[in-house]
């Protein structure tokens, strides 16, 4: 099975392992926008909060929204003990758990949001490593940040990995440290507006419990 196929295991964590409440995003959203001078419909607040268009940055300059202020503005109206109470864990999720080999979380999500989460779901034990993307770390698809946990795992570049996440960016990281990639579809293609290539691709882990690791080019 999937599962026992490779040596170690990395994981997003926002959109893969863990969601927010819709109301939280809502309100935060509000919040973002008092201080931007502008309301954002709730497909915009579905796009950029999930990451379904890939980079955001890109996408707001697209809406024309300064991708600074921003950032800037999204920080100040973050809330890390509401957002945690308002974070649930996907009912697949405990597929980590279940693993025996290495594992580590690669995440966008910055510590002092991470942190409160990983306390309150009591998952912090589930990854021997935690790998929080900064502009010092590199953010997805840079591979930087995999190779961190990698080493934080004690891995060689000639063991044999994958990394599971949601959104483009965690397979193009996957590829570019030369690990396969599952990508974990939470939203379906067309509120994507584009399929997500991948080593694999489920709904739920629950499809890797069963499944067989597909051969390589040339078997």
């Amino acid at each position: 099975m999937v599962a026992h196929a490779y040596d170690f295991w990395l994981f997003d964590l926002d959109g893969t392992l863990v969601d927010v409440d819709p109301d939280y995003a809502d309100a935060m959203f509000d919040r973002v926008g008092d201080r931007l001078g502008r309301s954002f419909s709730d497909r915009e607040v579905e796009v950029l909060w999930h990451g379904l268009s890939g980079e955001r940055t890109p996408q707001l300059r697209e809406w024309g929204i300064d991708p600074e202020a921003f950032w800037a503005a999204l920080h100040e109206a973050e809330d890390p003990e509401a957002r945690a109470e308002s974070t649930f864990l996907h009912d697949d999720a405990d597929f980590v758990a279940e693993l025996d080999r290495p594992v580590g979380l690669v995440t966008h999500c910055q510590e002092y949001l991470m942190e409160p989460v990983l306390d309150r779901l009591d998952i912090r034990d589930w990854f021997d490593t935690v790998v929080s993307c900064t502009h010092d770390v590199g953010w997805k698809p840079d591979p930087a940040p995999v190779y961190l946990a990698m080493s934080d795992l004690g891995v060689g570049a000639a063991a044999d990995g994958v990394l599971a996440g949601d959104g483009p960016n965690d397979i193009g990281a996957a590829w570019n440290a030369g690990l396969d990639g599952v990508h974990v579809e939470r939203h379906d293609h067309y509120r994507r507006g584009r399929c997500v290539l991948g080593d694999y691709r489920v709904r739920s882990f629950d499809e890797l419990r069963a499944a067989e690791r597909p051969a390589a080019a040339g078997d």
